[in-house]
């Protein structure tokens, strides 16, 4: 017998610890992280030299490997425990007290960096352009570590919603132009820096970023991939990086969240953190204090090493610099009795071979050269020089400072100087980045465990998707199970008219016909079908059926809750599903949070449950256990924001427009009915409504995202990313109109049989 023919069948004896309102969790139980053997394999392989680690860890948030690398950087990191014991004032001291300690400790090393910072903006323009542009990385990472800190493990914690309104601030309420990464980017372009995305191939080579500002990078790259299992961490490194405020000591700049707003977080924090939780947060503080001063020394460092440079060591280190794209594009150009193609080419500095007496060589042999003797113009030029010059062979290939810096020693070669040319060794930082880098190739988690997952069922594999930090392992099932669901999801191309609340059915793409489609279905399908129940069920029946919702209910906004990260967010679609995940999480307002709302049903009801993130919760006897489907689905595809993008447009439309009409206004005729708590979907009604509501905004997601690949791809490319987009609705649609998929599946002419829901033992009716 199914649950749906009997809504008391899934009820077992079970014991467990009830979840109750308002989530003061500090931490989470520590626990070991799981990788599959092909995942360890593929992190050993991975390069740890600092950029490439940069890189690795920022463009790939989907793979066990990153995983498994951002655990290593972070033990790496972090101090062992005991290594830094706390002194007894601190550890027994009140909330408020406690964060006094460390906001004086914060504030001593600020004023102390200060003065550096102070001295860093007084020297030349060349130098001082060099630090803002070695602390671009770090500037434009900062607050990273709240990328995910919002996530099905952790929410509705009081602190992680704390921390979300930082984060909001942080991006920009509900406009990009107003966040940091955007006022950090205008900063850096007054100072004359201009960098490409974060995200670019060549960001770092831009930027020049010397090992150590790329290790730096990597840390706080590590911890925001790993937030909830390093919660004390986040809030230390938070409180300590932005309290600092050394981006804002070293462009003048306002800070983006005040001391007092930092405060009021740290303090909330210590009031729920135990022993062990306030160790660890200052023992964050502590790294970070240590980072930021490791750093300015290096700028200090990097400052004078570029205000001690020789014009002609300047010169080689443009030389150098470009150099490997030099290839064979002289000709035949000589310098002395070589080619420069030869020089520049595969045998050349270009190909490893730049060393400071090599170049020092070249440039003793190219200043007697014919190509730097004065042309006789008057204006000091030479045939080097006038290349450079509008309409010349080398126009563009320099930027106006390494151009003066070319016509400065063209000047001086002129005027007859010939200094021995000297190239001091750039090894600014190296000798910190050096340790950071033996400690990272030593780096040995004893959490790490290697084991391939093999959930014995639903329950376990829905455990393991909540707490994915803990078992990255599941990733490649998540995988699989998702681009399964997708590619069955795509019947309905064929047969979605039928549904009772959706129209799946393919249809080609234009803005037009995708908003009068959702548009169609809205009133037809949702609204006006609605007709207020003459009966209501008995209050058994009301719950059964609220029970195959609440599964996904408690995961409210998973489905977009890793889009729109660092070096993911520069579409314009990304902003707009941000401001749909943030209102599903009532932008840090616990009281509008759809999580609390669900749990404030689930009281009303008399329903307790363990949190989801709980082990415990596998073992809750509330939720029938063959409707876990829908949710995991849910889960698996959220995991994979950069594979499943189109995906996941698709299905925000679907789920948002479901929020809607008949379904919405029957259940909440019945649970009044009842005595039970409507807030849910009451909030959904409200803000779903596809006049201005998110299911508007789901709509208009998709066109905005389709017109920047008509834009940059072409139309062609378009069809195919609609084709994803529109599997995703459908694969909504597959779990919702499960009667319409057995009367498919049963009609002897169906070409293509529907399968049943991934992993599902029986064909459930979610809505009835």
């Amino acid at each position: 017998m199914t649950t749906a023919q009997n809504p008391r069948a899934w009820r077992r004896e079970r014991t467990f610890v009830p979840f109750r309102l308002p989530d003061t969790i500090a931490a989470l139980p520590r626990r070991p992280f799981e990788f599959s053997p092909a995942g360890r394999d593929a992190a050993a392989a991975a390069s740890l030299e600092p950029r490439a680690l940069f890189h690795r860890l920022l463009r790939d948030q989907e793979s066990e490997a990153s995983l498994l690398l951002s655990r290593r950087i972070l033990h790496a990191f972090l101090p062992s425990e005991g290594e830094h014991p706390e002194d007894g004032p601190y550890a027994a001291a009140e909330p408020e007290a406690a964060a006094a300690i460390i906001a004086a400790q914060v504030a001593e090393v600020r004023a102390e960096l200060a003065g550096t910072a102070d001295a860093l903006g007084r020297p030349d323009p060349e130098p001082r352009e060099a630090v803002v542009r070695q602390r671009a990385p770090l500037a434009l990472l900062g607050g990273c570590w709240l990328d995910h800190v919002s996530q099905p493990a952790t929410q509705p914690s009081v602190i992680v919603n704390r921390l979300f309104t930082h984060h909001l601030t942080l991006r920009g309420p509900g406009n990009g132009k107003r966040g940091l990464a955007h006022l950090r980017r205008q900063a850096l372009e007054t100072e004359g820096v201009h960098l490409p995305s974060i995200a670019a191939v060549d960001f770092l080579d831009k930027a020049r970023a010397r090992p150590l500002t790329a290790l730096h990078g990597c840390f706080y790259l590590a911890l925001s991939r790993l937030p909830a299992n390093f919660l004390p961490e986040v809030v230390g490194v938070h409180y300590a990086f932005f309290a600092l405020g050394t981006d804002d000591l070293l462009t003048g700049t306002a800070p983006p969240l005040s001391e007092q707003r930092l405060r009021e977080a740290l303090v909330a924090y210590l009031a729920l953190a135990g022993p062990d939780e306030r160790r660890r947060l200052r023992a964050a503080v502590r790294l970070t204090l240590d980072l930021e001063r490791e750093h300015t020394a290096m700028l200090t460092e990097l400052a004078s090493f570029r205000a001690g440079l020789s014009v002609e060591a300047k010169v080689a280190e443009i030389i150098a610099r470009h150099a490997p794209l030099a290839g064979t594009q002289h000709g035949g150009v000589r310098v002395g009795d070589r080619l420069l193609s030869d020089i520049f080419g595969a045998s050349g500095p270009a190909r490893g071979e730049a060393t400071a007496p090599g170049l020092a060589a070249f440039l003793t042999e190219f200043r007697d050269s014919r190509y730097l003797r004065p042309t006789g113009s008057g204006d000091g030029g030479c045939r080097f020089t006038d290349a450079m010059r509008f309409g010349g062979p080398m126009f563009g290939i320099f930027d106006e400072r390494e151009a003066a810096t070319f016509r400065a020693w063209a000047t001086r070669v002129h005027a007859g100087e010939r200094p021995e040319i000297e190239i001091p060794p750039d090894t600014v930082g190296d000798e910190q980045a050096a340790r950071w880098s033996t400690a990272l190739a030593r780096s040995a988690p004893a959490d790490v465990v290697v084991a391939e997952a093999d959930p014995r069922d639903h329950r376990a594999l829905f455990h393991r998707l909540v707490n994915i930090e803990n078992f990255p392992n599941t990733l490649p099932l998540a995988a699989e199970r998702a681009e399964q669901c997708f590619q069955d999801a795509e019947i309905l191309f064929v047969h979605g008219s039928g549904g009772r609340y959706t129209d799946a059915t393919w249809f080609d793409y234009s803005p037009q016909a995708l908003y009068e489609r959702a548009e169609r279905i809205y009133w037809e399908k949702l609204v006006e079908p609605y007709r207020p129940l003459e009966e209501i069920p008995d209050r058994d029946e009301v719950l059964f059926r609220q029970s195959t919702y609440y599964l996904t209910y408690l995961i409210d906004g998973a489905w977009l809750h890793r889009l729109a990260t660092l070096g993911h967010d520069e579409r314009e679609s990304d902003g707009m599903l941000f401001s749909i995940y943030a209102d599903e999480m009532g932008n840090g307002d616990l009281r509008k949070n759809h999580i609390t709302l669900t749990h404030r049903v689930l009281a009303s009801a008399g329903i307790e449950l363990p949190h989801i993130r709980d082990e415990a919760f596998m073992e809750q006897d509330e939720l029938p256990d063959d409707l876990y489907g829908f949710a995991l689905q849910q889960l698996c595809m959220c995991l994979f924001p950069d594979r499943f993008y189109n995906e996941i447009l698709g299905y925000n439309l679907a789920i948002e427009m479901f929020g809607s009409g008949e379904m919405r206004l029957h259940e909440i005729q019945k649970l009044r009915h009842h005595g039970i708590d409507t807030c849910y979907e009451q909030a959904h009604l409200t803000i779903d409504n596809f006049s201005a509501g998110h299911a508007k905004q789901a709509a208009d997601i998709i066109v905005s995202h389709l017109d920047g690949v008509r834009r940059t791809l072409g139309e062609a490319a378009v069809a195919a990313e609609w084709r994803r987009v529109w599997r995703g609705y459908a694969s909504f649609a597959y779990f919702l109109e499960q009667p319409m998929l057995k009367e498919i599946a049963a009609a002897p002419d169906t070409a293509s049989p529907a399968p049943p829901p991934p992993g599902d033992d029986t064909v459930s009716e979610l809505v009835i």
